[in-house]
Parts: structure tokens; C-alpha cells; sequence
């Protein structure tokens, strides 16, 4: 097992460490298998659809659209829909934002004020396609939907088939380490560059660009707090100054004391130990806890300050991943497809390096 290096970059914004974006300088939780294969061939590889858990009313000034989009990103299917509704992009509320090389399905909102509405099947295209229109009184925000449905496509696997099958049986038991996956960083990390540009003062105008930047930052912070509670094999058990994360929730409490009951929640996946976000206020780990969590804080100094003073909050994010109804089957030779369930703000890349090495 392995553990991320600090990230530093030069004066031109150049990083001095090689592949930035790739996740293999990240600890596995389980030994790496010797399965090789490819991923995203085609966009139809790597499809997602986000749940909301809940139906709309069928009524008030918003319309929903639950849109299925292929090769664009989400902040694209915005720009379009705001376009073709005469309404600001501001008008446009979505909840997640969505892989450009897969094809995905999601909710989107516009608001309508009584205005005449337009032919939303106008939109339909190659790249877009309405799946559904209704309704709601409000606005779709970030965050609102449930979970996300997963179904990837694994070509040219080499392999004991064996091997794989019960690396899935076990994932799915045991779960894997929650980290954020590469897309989050941007191209070759072109999202921490960013970051530390803002952080040195440069100015971004756009506030949707601004927010991944400093996401990324504290993402990148977090997945450094994990690989090490990884290395430690605590990264799916509790350990005094822990605070600890309600399964499905945003929940969190301290653990002071590790009786049998909280031993047997988190051996089922009811409870999970988190990591930090960072962001203003004092972390509510303690003990040891706290003290590996400044450990990597003081390896991006300056970033959680940097981080506070633009706005953002201290956070916990699980560390550990709960997969739903796990599924895979082999469609050819060579060829594999897995479904599976996340919790939204989970990436489905966390769970495929756990099987293998995987290329695009």
C-alpha cells in the first residue's frame, strides 16, 4: 500500500508531481488483484442516473426535466435549457453534476413565472434527450437527489474470473474506501492549479468555476486523510476521538465509547468513521484522530486557511462507501458489467480500482 506525496506546483502553475490526476499514489484497502481491462470505450460504458428519492408534486411555477444526456457536461445541458426556456441560467437548478463521457440521467429545474412555456422536445438531439416533464413548487438544488444508479461496462478483462467475482462479493459486504474520484480534480489536476492560483489571489469571476476549484482543494486534502487511515486499516472502524457519520445521513457524532452495539453498527455498515472537509472552525475529531488529521493539514499549508477565507465550512465525509445491490455478470468473453448504488457524492471509480487496474 501506498500514500499520497504533498502536491506542490511551480510559478507557471505546473505540477512538479507526474499524473496528478491519477489515484494510484492512494492506499487500496485490499490487496490489488492481478485483473487488467478497459473502461469507457464508448460513452454508453459508463452509464449513471440519479434518484431522487422522492416524485415531483405535478404542480407549481417550476418545470422539472429529467433529461438523459451523452458527450456534454452538465453546466452545458444548462446553458441549453436556459436558452431554449428565454430564462437566466440562474433559472436553471440541477443537483449534481454528471460525468461528459458517459451517458447520464438527471433532474433538471426552470423556473417559469407564468411564462409560455416552450416545446421542450425541440431539445432532443444526439447528445440530449428529455426523458420526463413535470411540475414542482420548488427549485431543484444541489444535493437533493438520493443516490446514483451505476452500470459499467469492463472490456479486454484479463484475469481469473474467480478472483474478480469474489473481489465484487466481498465489496459488497464490506464496502470500500469513500474516495473522491480524479474527475473531481479536473484534467491532469487543472482544478488544484486553479485552486492555488485563487488561493495566491487571482481572481475568478465565475462562481461555478470558483466552487470546483475550492472542492477540489479540500477533496484533495481528504482523500490524503483517508489513504493514511487506509494504511492504518481504520478506515472502516471506529477509533476513540472519532466522530462518527449516521449511514445515509449527513449525522455525525463523537465516539467516546467503543461498546459492543456501536462495534456491531459499524461492522454492518449503520455507521461509518469520517474525515474532514476542510474549511472555518476547529475540527470535532479528537485524540489521535485529530492529531493524523493535522498531520496531513500541515502538508498543504496554507490551504485550509485559504479554504476558510473563501467561504467554505468544516465538513465530515464518510469514509467508507456503502454499495447497494451489487450485481455483475459477464456479457462476453473478456467483458464484464457491474450495477451498482452510491450515496450521492460517492464515485463509482472508488469502487473499480478495488478490482483492478482499469484503463480508459
Amino acid at each position: 500500500m501506498t500514500t499520497g506525496d504533498k502536491t506542490t506546483f511551480n510559478n507557471h502553475g505546473e505540477s512538479k508531481t507526474p499524473d496528478l490526476g491519477m489515484m494510484s499514489s492512494f492506499a487500496l484497502a485490499y490487496e490489488p488483484l492481478p485483473i487488467t481491462g478497459s473502461v469507457r470505450q464508448v460513452s454508453e460504458d459508463f452509464a449513471v442516473e440519479e434518484e431522487l428519492g422522492f416524485a415531483p408534486n405535478g404542480e407549481g411555477e417550476h418545470r422539472w426535466l429529467r433529461i438523459q444526456k451523452t458527450g456534454i457536461t452538465t453546466h452545458q445541458v444548462v446553458r441549453v435549457v436556459a436558452e431554449h426556456a428565454g430564462v437566466p441560467q440562474g433559472d436553471v437548478g440541477y443537483s449534481g453534476l454528471k460525468d461528459r463521457n458517459a451517458v447520464a440521467t438527471q433532474w433538471f429545474s426552470v423556473l417559469m413565472c407564468g411564462s409560455r412555456e416552450p416545446e421542450w422536445h425541440m431539445l432532443n438531439s444526439k447528445s440530449l434527450r428529455i426523458v420526463e416533464s413535470v411540475r414542482h413548487h420548488r427549485k431543484l438544488r444541489r444535493g437533493t437527489h438520493r443516490a446514483n444508479r451505476f452500470r459499467v461496462v469492463i472490456r479486454n478483462v484479463e484475469g481469473p474470473d474467480t478472483l474478480l467475482q469474489e473481489r465484487l462479493a466481498y465489496i459488497q459486504r464490506r464496502g470500500a474506501p469513500n474516495y473522491f474520484g480524479e474527475q473531481r480534480f479536473g484534467r491532469g489536476g487543472n482544478n488544484l492549479r486553479r485552486a492555488e492560483q485563487l488561493f495566491a489571489g487571482r481572481r475568478e469571476r465565475n462562481r461555478v468555476k470558483r466552487g470546483l476549484y475550492l472542492s477540489a482543494a479540500r477533496s484533495w486534502i481528504f482523500n490524503h486523510v483517508l489513504s493514511q487511515r487506509v494504511n492504518a486499516g481504520t478506515w472502516d472502524r471506529l477509533q476513540p476521538g472519532d466522530m462518527a457519520m449516521l449511514d445515509g445521513t449527513r449525522s455525525v457524532f463523537p465516539v467516546n465509547d467503543m461498546d459492543a452495539a456501536l462495534q456491531r453498527r459499524v461492522a454492518c455498515g449503520d455507521v461509518h468513521p469520517t474525515g474532514p472537509l476542510a474549511g472555518a472552525g476547529d475540527s470535532t475529531a479528537d485524540l489521535h484522530v485529530k492529531a493524523l488529521e493535522a498531520a496531513v493539514a500541515a502538508r498543504f499549508a496554507g490551504w485550509g486557511a485559504a479554504l476558510a477565507d473563501a467561504g467554505m465550512r468544516h465538513e465530515r465525509r464518510s469514509l467508507r462507501l456503502r454499495v447497494d445491490e451489487l450485481r455483475w455478470r459477464s456479457t462476453n468473453p473478456g467483458t464484464w458489467m457491474l450495477e451498482f448504488g452510491l450515496q450521492r457524492g460517492q464515485f463509482a471509480t472508488a469502487v473499480l480500482r478495488e478490482c483492478g487496474r482499469f484503463t480508459a
